[in-house]
């Protein structure tokens, strides 16, 4: 058996450390940090993402349906993890003792395109589930004319439910497959896999994660969209941590970029 590769020696799903409840508050400070180190590079990368929310808000409005603002903002919570692959980057140059650099975040992008493309054609039709499911569940929605509040409590129930079912699997799946995938030479059935079995470990601090990942989204939400500016990189890099923390990916090489392999 010596005629093994090393790549065909290596585990399918990358071990994971036990993590305590006070870890979510950890990976926020270090977040923060990360943030007020490159204020500029997260700050760019946060008015993107609040020009996508903006748009989706405009669209939304312009549909005046609610079904419609409810997938729309849905998709937003979806796509988030693809979208914060830049942030991953800024903080692992960050951890290298580099100097963070847009350009070098697009090269590390790169470097495992194929299968971070996989994982967002996964979330993708994930998505389109998720939208699907909500259309169906519309037939709750009660006529403004005839409507209770026990039908609206049903609608609101149905959909609650549909919607955290679709959101959890997304959570398990993005939690850590694509900073792994940007940090590490490893294919996406590896990174999803590892994943899930890390939030499965530790499921009660993750969901408290979860939790405040969504809050923190509301938060920006309510304050007319413009918190996002500040609060979506913050996730973002304390996301990186998360993994860092949590992931035990040193079987497989480290992406080239930045630094040396850890």
């Amino acid at each position: 058996m010596s005629d093994l590769r090393e790549e065909d020696m290596l585990p399918m799903i990358a071990p994971s450390r036990t993590i305590g409840l006070d870890a979510p508050l950890r990976w926020l400070k270090l977040g923060w940090q990360d943030f007020k180190s490159i204020p500029k590079l997260s700050l760019g990368y946060g008015l993107v993402m609040l020009i996508i929310a903006l748009l989706i808000a405009w669209v939304a409005w312009k549909a005046q349906s609610l079904v419609v603002a409810i997938a729309l903002t849905g998709g937003f919570f979806f796509i988030g993890p693809a979208l914060a692959i830049g942030l991953y980057s800024m903080s692992r140059q960050l951890d290298s003792g580099v100097k963070p650099m847009l350009m070098r975040c697009i090269r590390e992008g790169r470097k495992n395109m194929g299968n971070e493309l996989v994982l967002s054609l996964m979330f993708l039709i994930v998505f389109l589930l998720w939208a699907r499911a909500a259309s169906m569940v519309h037939i709750f929605f009660p006529s403004f004319g005839n409507a209770t509040f026990s039908d609206l409590a049903q609608f609101l129930g149905i959909g609650t439910i549909v919607g955290a079912i679709f959101a959890a699997v997304v959570f398990c799946v993005g939690a850590f497959s694509i900073p792994m995938l940007m940090d590490r030479t490893v294919d996406a059935v590896t990174a999803v896999l590892s994943s899930i079995a890390a939030v499965l470990k530790n499921k009660f601090t993750m969901a408290v994660w979860g939790l405040v990942i969504i809050g923190s989204v509301l938060l920006g939400i309510v304050t007319g969209f413009i918190g996002l500016v500040v609060i979506l990189p913050v996730i973002g890099h304390a996301t990186w941590h998360a993994y860092q923390e949590v992931i035990d990916a040193s079987a497989w090489e480290r992406n080239p970029g930045v630094g040396p392999s850890v």
